[in-house]
């Protein structure tokens, strides 16, 4: 007996190399695909000849330099964000139907960086900030008030699309008074990664790092969270300040993709559910996975954006959506008929 569950422990760490390294792959293909291609042809003497730093592809550096880098280190890390804040929200509150956009997160985050925006209209430094501090509001409020209240699912579901009315509301109140913001404001509650600059990206990219970081220092003690809070707190997890820093780490993580990315709605709820369907509910494994998927799923959905129609772009947020909203349905109704 001890000598077949060995090999099932050496199998099992054997599929999660794979299915990691393969997903690894999957993303430096996304991520070179999205530097090489675009509206704007590149050939592939240019494109080399500006990656190695020949002085007569100097045009086709300045693209990728100016725009594509730029373009997908954002869809890289906005996918990483997400997907990490979705996988840690829905471990922390025992709810497969948690994501930062439906717990109202995102929408948070985003009226913080409209106001952020009408008030000190060229502190970019501050905007990351400011999208912090309205995801947490959001998550606190929502832990607050389920936690009150003795909520279900489905309800604390409902209670995150009022928060995310309210915010929204707050957004079109900012979008209205300022006609310069109205234009920001439509791009925003889309979604998308078009004229995202370097600048924009140093804070944002440190704080998802740190967050993944931090995340993966709570495995074991969120792993311990599905035998149930009193289980978990015998076997000396401190399940309430375990939660909190997972919302924490949520909360930071969806905001610094927010600050940058907009109202990408959907990455957060997608992902983590496929990552943990393949991880075989390894938080571990899923906490490497979900990340890396949400980095493919978008730089694959910008890319798309991009060539569909060129040179009209569809920004990526329209396609998170049309994968995500019949994905939600799926869940809420399954969730409704196991627990019928």
């Amino acid at each position: 007996m001890f000598l077949k569950k060995e090999r099932d422990t050496v199998k099992q760490c054997r599929r999660d190399t794979l299915l990691i390294g393969g997903a690894l792959l999957l993303l430096l293909l996304s991520f070179f695909l999205s530097l090489r291609l675009g509206s704007t042809r590149i050939s592939a003497a240019d494109f080399w000849g500006a990656l190695l730093g020949r002085e007569s592809a100097r045009s086709a550096a300045l693209i990728l330099r100016a725009l594509r880098l730029p373009r997908a280190l954002a869809g890289l890390f906005a996918g990483v964000g997400l997907a990490l804040s979705g996988s840690l929200l829905q471990h922390a509150t025992d709810n497969p139907l948690a994501a930062p956009n439906v717990l109202g997160i995102n929408a948070g985050a985003g009226f913080f960086v409209i106001a952020a925006m009408a008030i000190f209209p060229t502190a970019f430094a501050i905007y990351p900030l400011a999208a912090f501090l309205g995801a947490m509001l959001s998550a606190l409020l929502i832990l607050g008030v389920s936690a009150k209240a003795h909520m279900g699912r489905t309800a604390i579901v409902l209670c995150g699309v009022a928060l995310s009315a309210l915010f929204g509301a707050g957004i079109s109140f900012f979008s209205v008074l300022d006609a310069d913001l109205l234009a920001s404001y439509t791009d925003f509650s889309v979604g998308g990664l078009r004229g995202v600059t370097m600048g924009e990206l140093w804070s944002p990219m440190a704080i998802i790092l740190l967050c993944l970081i931090g995340a993966m220092l709570l495995c074991r003690q969120l792993t311990l969270f599905c035998l149930g809070d009193s289980l978990a707190h015998s076997l000396g997890v401190s399940v309430k300040r375990v939660r909190l820093l997972a919302l924490l780490l949520a909360a930071a993580s969806a905001a610094a993709a927010v600050s940058f990315a907009g109202l990408l709605g959907f990455v957060g709820l997608l992902v983590p559910h496929t990552a943990r369907r393949l991880s075989g509910n390894r938080l571990r494994t899923e906490l490497l996975l979900s990340p890396m998927g949400g980095g493919i799923l978008l730089l694959l959905a910008d890319l798309v954006g991009r060539m569909l129609f060129s040179p009209t772009e569809v920004p990526v947020g329209i396609f998170t959506a049309l994968l995500g909203v019949p994905f939600f349905i799926f869940l809420l109704l399954g969730g409704r008929n196991r627990h019928a």
